[in-house]
């Protein structure tokens, strides 16, 4: 039997956008036993989906040897015939020639070539720098050279019976149910604070769905941007105005309210790219970094970015005025919103079907 390992992205988003060179991965190698190797907070992002067969978790705390030599260790011992290298980093290459995989498929980056078999080259303009291309090229490209044909670009993912029915009893208690559109917004973003809008611009956009569409608003939230999601609901101050906050948070939950929700304003982090996993349309909000290193050629995608002097910087945290983020307006975001809800029109009866991994 073939045993493939997979060194999947340490990012939500970037796992997400691996998605199509997963899919072509584990189709092409029918039958093989595939590993993937991930952080354990990038798993919910792909929980329900077929492709891994195991999945083997590199720790963040404890003592060292449990970390990236326990992972080496593993390989050696499973007899590893292809190691597809999503992370660019040195020490994912070294890991994979430490576990002694036979074949080890990166790109040429941070002086790792002496640990890679097959090695891509990323695309750099006249002077040598990195050319703002899209990740899920890379990602792709990566699948061919293992000899999968062209994965696409149909992001993909699922949700497992716990996730919908976390979302089945929110959509209940909030009576998001008895909505005829629901949007749901995400504010957070784990990137840095320069990715952020203001939780006042995300408010005064709340009670402009509300008001001029009558429809339900969700903020959502990971565990870290509880305070930010009950901020906005206060500011809005409208009943049809709520939030994940104070509930069992996961990755799995905001994947189940996406799926069903009828449009996503997001800023540019991780659960951006659920919605075009699940079809549904999405307006992001863009400061600090380049759209061409996330674009996925979504089609019910609009993507808002105000030009600045200064941007985009690709800074975690702004050492400026947040200019990029702050000049984008409620009254914009509401009519690429309103743009993408009237030209694609809202859920028949039926579309909410559950699509359970």
């Amino acid at each position: 039997m073939t045993k493939i390992a997979i060194f999947l992205p340490n990012w939500v988003g970037d796992a997400v956008m691996a998605t199509p060179a997963l899919r072509a991965l584990r189709q092409h190698f029918d039958g093989a036993h595939i590993l993937g190797i991930l952080k354990r907070y990038v798993a919910g992002a792909l929980e329900g989906t077929p492709w891994l067969d195991e999945k083997a978790y590199i720790e963040t705390n404890g003592p060292w040897n449990r970390r990236w030599p326990a992972i080496a260790a593993r390989l050696y011992r499973e007899r590893v015939d292809l190691a597809v290298l999503f992370p660019n980093s040195f020490r994912t290459a070294l890991v994979a020639w430490l576990g002694r995989c036979r074949r080890r498929i990166g790109y040429r980056r941070y002086g790792r070539d002496l640990f890679l078999t097959d090695r891509l080259t990323p695309l750099r303009g006249p002077d040598g720098r990195l050319v703002a291309s899209p990740v899920i090229d890379a990602y792709n490209r990566l699948a061919e050279r293992a000899g999968c044909p062209w994965p696409g670009y149909r992001l993909e993912l699922a949700t497992t019976v716990s996730d919908e029915q976390a979302a089945d009893s929110l959509w209940r208690q909030e009576g998001l149910d008895r909505c005829t559109e629901v949007v749901c917004l995400n504010p957070g973003g784990a990137f840095g604070s320069a990715k952020h809008w203001p939780a006042e611009s995300f408010a005064r956009l709340a009670q402009e769905i509300t008001n001029r569409r009558g429809s339900g608003v969700l903020v959502l939230c990971g565990p870290a941007e509880e305070v930010l999601a009950r901020r906005i609901v206060s500011l809005a101050g409208r009943h049809a105005v709520v939030s994940v906050a104070g509930r069992p948070l996961s990755l799995g939950l905001t994947k189940a309210c996406v799926r069903r929700c009828d449009l996503l304003i997001t800023t540019d982090s991780g659960p951006r790219h659920f919605a075009a996993a699940f079809d549904r349309p999405v307006v992001t909000l863009f400061g600090p970094t380049h759209i061409g290193w996330t674009e996925t050629y979504f089609s019910k995608a609009a993507h808002l970015q105000r030009r600045v002097d200064c941007g985009p910087c690709q800074l975690r945290v702004c050492p400026l005025d947040h200019r990029c983020m702050k000049l984008l307006t409620p009254n914009e975001v509401f009519a690429a919103a309103t743009d993408l809800l009237n030209r694609l029109g809202r859920r028949r009866p039926g579309e909410r079907e559950r699509k359970v991994g």
